[in-house]
């Protein structure tokens, strides 16, 4: 069988790559007005070349450039939204699981993004970030870059009511049809630039998932199935307008900071049906490393037309997985499937790929692997890959 030519690719990952010292180095005398920009883009090139080279070597064809040149690339660049410095407590809903573990910690977020104007699509902050990844790809390739995306309601889960400054929208419905014209707008200027293959990183739908975020949730009088059923409306008003040939996907971890710290815990059994039935993106790249992540029981809910990545082997520790173990674990994931869907294993098992459950440098730190580890995570998901399907 030929090999799939469209993404999700049977062995994926998730993006973020660990980044060199030379290239933290370099990024540190940057700051310092040591090196100008330009030298430090050389500097970023020679290290994204080298990413490349070694995804293509263990045989991942979604290509990223590892997200070495330190921006994400949307929220600032809109006309809107400002960068507030040493942020008050008051501002941040303490229930969110990432909030809370600073602040349980002491540690105060240095600082947020909020809405302070009506939000503009201006320019696109991932667009630099494809056409200098082009240049470094084979024409054939280029279908295959995978651009990652942050999630439209990352600052909203965080603040809440303080998320725009009052007067400047009505309600929360308003922003969020402003954050998704903006979403749309990017979309089309990536399609227009060749994209073809865009993943939203999202770890907030998973906090719905974290008993302890909903009772705080509960506990403030917050309605936490009313907030994701708006989020769902924001997810399906960014991609309304998206082409047909464009793949979207959506991430779901539970955390990946600096030295592989996570930062909830729950199944996706609380939110299954919504998730899979109503948010309308055409795959799930799903974190499956640790219980944590609870069963793959609420897969049963997952549609016959969307693809499944199973996020089985970690990024967080060196120690390689059973390469037989992890096998075990993607067909019975395919049983559960094919028994929500009257299909048979075989018939879920072409919907279903395998990548690490993040990436393994969600942070500048990155986790606690050295690259050659994760050069070996990668060819663990390739070789898992070749050994359940012929066309990987």
């Amino acid at each position: 069988m030929a090999p799939k030519q469209t993404p999700p690719f049977r062995a994926e990952h998730i993006g973020s790559l660990l980044r060199p010292d030379y290239l933290l180095e370099a990024r540190r005398m940057f700051d310092r007005r040591e090196i100008t920009r330009e030298q430090l883009r050389e500097i970023e090139d020679r290290a994204i070349k080298g990413a490349i080279d070694m995804q293509r070597k263990v045989g991942i064809k979604s290509f990223t450039d590892g997200e070495y040149r330190f921006y994400d690339g949307f929220f600032e660049y809109l006309e809107g939204f400002e960068e507030v410095g040493n942020p008050p407590l008051e501002i941040f809903k303490l229930y969110v699981p990432d909030i809370h573990a600073f602040t349980t910690n002491n540690t105060k977020p240095a600082t947020t993004t909020l809405c302070t104007g009506k939000i503009k699509y201006v320019e696109s902050g991932y667009i630099p970030q494809f056409e200098a990844l082009k240049e470094l790809v084979h024409p054939d390739e280029v279908k295959n870059i995978k651009i990652t995306l942050a999630a439209p309601e990352w600052f909203h889960l965080r603040h809440g009511e303080h998320a725009f400054v009052p007067g400047v929208y009505t309600d929360r419905e308003d922003y969020f049809n402003d954050i998704a014209a903006a979403y749309r707008q990017e979309l089309e200027v990536l399609y227009a630039a060749g994209c073809r293959n865009v993943q939203i990183d999202d770890p907030l739908l998973a906090y719905f998932c974290d008993v302890s975020m909903l009772k705080g949730m509960d506990d403030e009088g917050t309605d936490a199935d009313a907030l994701l059923d708006a989020y769902i409306r924001l997810y399906n008003n960014c991609i309304s307008t998206r082409p047909q040939d464009m793949t979207v996907g959506l991430h779901l971890c539970r955390g990946n900071f600096r030295h592989s710290m996570h930062f909830s815990e729950g199944g996706y059994d609380a939110i299954a049906v919504k998730l899979f039935n109503e948010v309308n993106v055409d795959c799930y790249y799903l974190e499956y490393d640790t219980e944590r992540a609870g069963t793959f029981e609420p897969l049963r809910h997952l549609p016959k037309h969307k693809s499944l990545v199973l996020g089985l082997i970690t990024s967080k520790f060196p120690e390689l997985e059973n390469k037989t173990l992890l096998r075990e674990r993607v067909f019975d994931a395919a049983r559960i499937v094919a028994s929500g869907t009257g299909e048979t294993m075989d018939e879920a098992l072409k919907r279903i790929s395998v990548s690490p459950q993040c990436g393994f440098a969600s942070h500048e730190e990155g986790n606690l692997l050295t690259a050659s580890d994760m050069e070996q995570k990668l060819q663990l998901v390739k070789d898992l890959a070749a050994s359940i399907w012929t066309d990987a």
